[in-house]
């Protein structure tokens, strides 16, 4: 009898999510900022701290909230590392904005802050830090240069919540930051997200493009006697029903989050003297840093052994999968200038990097069966 598949990803649920989905359905409003909508901006707000948190339909969609809240015109500038998912480019590539590739460091695989400052131009309208697997970018550095530019930095954190960096949570040092709640992140409603705002004045505005551009808001708080059209902005709420969802896993973050943790030490624990053996790199975290325990991936030797790992593993019915291409290697990123060898850093790791089965339904079973067929690899 074959061993049973062991998923790449696998959504599961946390706690009371199946509740709270007939409960909104009881209270007769499940469209966009209901009763669990509300819940989940609270929650966030008042776990990280930050001034308000606006749920949306995906990372995508805050992200797009950012660049117009940031008013990006055609002709500007964004700084944003290559080795990302593409909707953190594409958000302001929309606007009119031209991408300046940056690469990332080859320790934590986050941007490179010793790069940065040579790239800032007059024309630079923002910097798009990703905390890659979780794991934070140097923020004081990038904060610290971008401060003295007076260019504003909005914190891709589709990785990283409830990650730290020097105690400080991710998403709470840029001016905006934005989250994910795709169903491969720590904590899902299937597909969602989160715009986080940390500068008091982008506040009203925010609620304003999150509402089609009007003043909606300020009619539900009493502050206008009718709402009106008053802005550039789109329909960015998610149902109350994935709210719901949401309100469920948040509710059970630190379960979440632990497991996730164990999962993590136990593949380092049963990886660590294997890949010491056969130049293979794990995940690298700072001692400054809190990993948000998003994912557990290999760099690998090269390319060639990458691909017959794959395969091996897929032979013994584990998935593993590559991850980002060079943005400034595709199709789009060379139209704007993107050419080899610009980015030497993500050029080399996507060509190597591998992740493993992580999920909060992996058992401790199928974990040793991934660490053992691992072992059995030839190189």
């Amino acid at each position: 009898m074959p061993a049973p598949v062991i998923d790449f990803n696998r959504p599961s649920l946390a706690g009371k999510e199946l509740e709270y989905i007939q409960d909104a359905f009881s209270r007769a409003h499940i469209s966009g900022d209901g009763y669990y909508s509300k819940k989940c901006h609270a929650f966030l707000e008042t776990t990280l701290g930050v001034r308000r948190a606006l749920l949306t339909t995906s990372c995508t969609h805050a992200l797009e909230m950012a660049a117009l809240l940031l008013n990006i015109q055609p002709g500007d500038e964004v700084i944003v590392p290559s080795f990302t998912f593409v909707s953190t480019v594409n958000a302001f590539v929309l606007r009119g904005a031209r991408p300046i590739f940056i690469d990332i460091r080859p320790d934590t695989l986050n941007l490179d802050e010793t790069r940065l400052e040579a790239l800032l131009t007059p024309r630079t309208r923002a910097v798009l830090p990703v905390h890659y697997a979780g794991v934070a970018c140097e923020m004081d550095t990038i904060l610290e240069i971008t401060a003295r530019a007076q260019v504003p930095v909005v914190e891709d954190n589709a990785h990283g919540l409830f990650g730290r960096y020097k105690g400080r949570f991710l998403g709470t040092m840029g001016a905006l930051a934005t989250q994910s709640f795709h169903e491969t992140k720590n904590i899902t409603c299937g597909e969602g997200g989160a715009l986080l705002i940390n500068q008091p004045d982008l506040v009203e505005r925010a609620e304003i493009i999150r509402e089609k551009g009007t003043n909606r808001s300020r009619f539900f708080r009493g502050m206008v006697d009718k709402y009106t059209w008053v802005d550039v902005g789109s329909s960015y709420l998610p149902s109350d029903i994935l709210a719901a969802i949401l309100f469920g896993q948040l509710e059970a973050w630190q379960t979440i989050q632990a497991r996730r943790q164990c999962l993590w030490e136990t593949y380092a624990a049963g990886l660590s003297a294997w890949a010491s053996a056969h130049d293979v790199r794990l995940p690298f975290v700072p001692e400054d840093a809190q990993q948000a325990y998003h994912m557990f991936y290999l760099l690998l030797p090269s390319l060639e052994i990458r691909t017959r790992l794959i395969q091996h593993l897929k032979d013994r019915g584990i998935y593993s999968v590559f991850h980002y291409l060079p943005l400034h290697l595709s199709d789009m990123g060379q139209q704007f200038g993107g050419r080899p060898g610009d980015c030497p850093v993500t050029e080399d790791v996507s060509d190597r990097l591998l992740r493993l089965p992580f999920h909060n339904a992996l058992t401790t079973s199928a974990l040793e069966q991934v660490i053992s067929a691992l072992h059995d690899f030839t190189f």
